[in-house]
């Protein structure tokens, strides 16, 4: 049960941080994920009734650049719902892209 959870976490987080370097525009990024970085993931997490797109290759680049356990400490923060993120989705981002969930996530 904790491998399944960890996944999810880890990309929940990613959404997070990215929403937070979205927030911050004094950041230039956030765990290594910059604004642009999240504009090409939040698609792919959006809180939408429709199938979610796969991932693009500039959001899976970003995501495996990130400092993953970084971003895991937003795994609970309120922007997720503030940028229309569905954690769930956004859990699935790290499997998405072929990247392992940090074991502590």
């Amino acid at each position: 049960m904790a491998s399944s959870k960890a996944l999810p976490v880890a990309a929940v987080a990613i959404v997070v941080l990215l929403v937070v370097a979205a927030a911050a525009p004094a950041a230039e990024a956030v765990c290594g994920i910059s604004k642009d970085q999240f504009m090409s993931c939040q698609p792919v997490a959006a809180d939408t009734p429709d199938p979610p797109p796969p991932p693009s290759n500039s959001c899976c680049d970003a995501l495996g650049a990130a400092d993953l356990e970084c971003l895991c400490g937003y795994k609970n923060s309120p922007w997720l719902r503030i940028y229309n993120v569905d954690p769930d989705r956004a859990m699935q981002l790290p499997a998405k892209c072929g990247l392992a969930t940090p074991p502590n996530c």
